[in-house]
């Protein structure tokens, strides 16, 4: 019986076709950093105070700064106060003159802004003063759509498959995020924002199964990675878009639109064809694998297709599979946890961009430009160290910059944009990571179902990045701590997990997982090797030992360890 490895290995580990599906898999992650972060500059701080207008009822030639010294109070630094008026009064205008206004209340008929500033969020929905929560709490609804799409969508693909999933997220994203642009009321652009980020969601998780079980063992890091320097070219597009468009309408259609552009994903995008394998679905994984070999310029040998059968009847993994052995129940609560560390520090650097005292175009262009290379760098580092080292340093590295902040004077911005712009670095490095761990740490039935759980993680950390900033009002160092310091800890957690690097994926829960790192390096397992040549080569040891019947009669745990104990064997002699 034909192994998914040896027919990958047959059609081109990382040929023509599975190049061409990368860059297909790449393309919505261009757009999809403007649905992450496009909002921040779409509230802009911008002058603004109550609207007074009342007054002119009662002296209609009052030039604009007569009105605003009469209308409003003013602060300690003299400037006017942009949250309180002065109470209106029936009085003449020779009585405001001669005594004054002294009861202050808050803003009441809205807020005037500076007739040059281009219709925002901001001005248009007045989310200043104590209706500015409001856009934190937007930022909050949009993560909480990511946590419903990673849940849904994540067991969804595991069901009904990884393509479906990708093209159903990718007509949401369009209509939702176009239709964003028209929305009435802000409470309808937070609604629509919410199915936005589920969409979003379902489009990460679905690339990470697709670009990993297409290609073979030492291609799987670059091939998803490559799809994340996409997302590092969208972030440095929305600092060049961003700024070029500042109507926030139009802003939405130029990020949302081109979305559409990609329905012909119907006609191109493949299934994954290890996925149907372990539904059964032999005729359809034969198909797509000869065209992949096809593109390829690759036959395959018609009497492997033949062998090609799935080792056993396979149900649909469930959410509780990831619990049910001490091994998968370890992962899953490790790698949860390794995703709240990343999100909690991306977003918390992300979303504060314009708290960091230079010109917020310029910053975002700084954070994308260092997310390419922390992505690419990824390639090489997981290569050479291996994933379960790298994940650790990187996330203890991104808490220590965030910490180091807390202790960074206000008035050095350059130095502190410089120490943001490295824990950037670290955080989107530490999030590739995790894309590649956990791809490869669980197996393909329950694949997309763990990383949909481990995306939850990030959403709900996503989810509270927001509302984690606005504590700085209470101490400017209370988020970059609460940033900082979790990473840190949940770094140490990673020395309990296993390391991948160099071993063929899982299909099921009852395959063999990857091996603790000491024990791989003490006995020098060759983790290429297919299950179907070890058992050969074990029969064959069998049979010249005349106990083949009882080797026959062992169970699949105890072929297992017997394997294990083969290539002891083999090492020593």
């Amino acid at each position: 019986m034909a192994e998914f490895g040896d027919l990958l290995r047959a059609l081109g580990e990382f040929g023509l076709y599975q190049k061409l599906l990368i860059l297909l898999l790449s393309l919505p992650l261009l757009l999809n950093p403007f649905q992450m972060v496009g909002q921040v500059f779409m509230v802009v701080e911008v002058p603004h105070h109550c609207d007074t207008s009342w007054i002119l009822a009662i002296g209609p030639n009052l030039t604009q700064e007569e009105q605003l010294n009469l209308t409003l109070p003013r602060g300690p630094d003299g400037h006017f106060e942009q949250c309180s008026m002065f109470s209106p009064v029936d009085w003449d205008l020779d009585s405001i003159l001669a005594y004054g206004l002294n009861h202050t209340e808050k803003c009441s008929s809205g807020w005037v802004y500076p007739s040059e500033q281009p219709p925002s969020l901001l001005t248009e929905f007045d989310l200043v003063c104590d209706r500015a929560v409001l856009n934190d709490v937007s930022q909050s609804i949009y993560m909480a759509g990511l946590l419903i799409g990673a849940l849904i969508f994540g067991m969804l693909s595991d069901r009904i498959g990884r393509r479906p999933v990708f093209l159903i997220c990718i007509l949401l994203q369009g209509v939702f995020g176009l239709a964003t642009a028209f929305v009435p009321h802000f409470y309808v652009f937070m609604a629509f924002r919410c199915v936005v980020g589920a969409a979003v969601s379902g489009i990460m998780i679905a690339v990470v199964s697709l670009a990993t079980e297409w290609v073979g063992v030492s291609h799987r890091t670059k091939a998803l990675l490559v799809t994340h320097t996409a997302a590092a070219i969208g972030d440095m597009l929305v600092a060049g878009l961003t700024y070029g468009i500042r109507h926030w309408r139009l802003l939405e259609i130029a990020g949302s639109a081109p979305m559409f552009a990609l329905f012909f994903y119907i006609w191109v995008l493949p299934e994954s064809a290890r996925w149907l394998v372990t539904k059964g679905r032999i005729e359809e994984a034969k198909k797509v694998l000869q065209k992949a070999a096809a593109t390829n310029k690759r036959s395959l040998p018609p009497e492997l297709l033949e062998q090609l059968k799935p080792e056993k009847e396979v149900k649909s993994g469930s959410f509780l599979d990831l619990f049910r052995t001490k091994n998968l129940l370890k992962v899953t609560l490790i790698m949860s946890c390794v995703w709240f560390a990343d999100s909690i520090v991306y977003y918390g650097l992300s979303l504060s961009v314009t708290d960091f005292g230079l010109d917020i175009y310029l910053t975002q262009l700084a954070f994308g430009a260092v997310e390419l290379p922390a992505r690419i760098s990824c390639i090489f580092l997981l290569e050479w160290f291996g994933r379960k080292k790298v994940q650790g340093i990187l996330l203890l590295l991104a808490g220590l910059i965030c910490l180091i902040l807390t202790g960074i004077p206000e008035d050095q911005p350059v130095v502190i944009t410089v120490l943001a712009t490295i824990g950037k670095f670290t955080a989107t490095a530490a999030f590739s990571t995790s894309y590649v761990y956990t791809a490869e740490l669980f197996p393909t039935i329950l694949r997309q179902t763990g990383v949909g759980l481990c995306s939850t993680m990030a959403r709900v950390a996503g989810i509270l990045a927001p509302l984690i900033i606005p504590l700085a009002q209470y101490h400017r160092a209370i988020p970059k701590a609460i940033f900082g310091s979790i990473p840190v800890l949940v770094a140490l957690f990673c020395i309990l997990l296993p390391e991948t690097r160099g071993i063929d994926l899982a299909d099921d829960t009852g395959n063999q997982q990857p091996l603790d790192e000491g024990v791989h390096d003490h006995f020098h397992v060759d983790s290429t090797k297919t299950d179907q040549e070890a058992s050969e080569k074990m029969n064959r040891s069998r049979k010249t030992s005349g106990d083949k019947d009882d080797y026959d009669s062992l169970s699949s745990e105890d072929l297992e360890m017997l394997n294990y104990d083969l290539s002891e064997k083999e090492f020593f002699i």
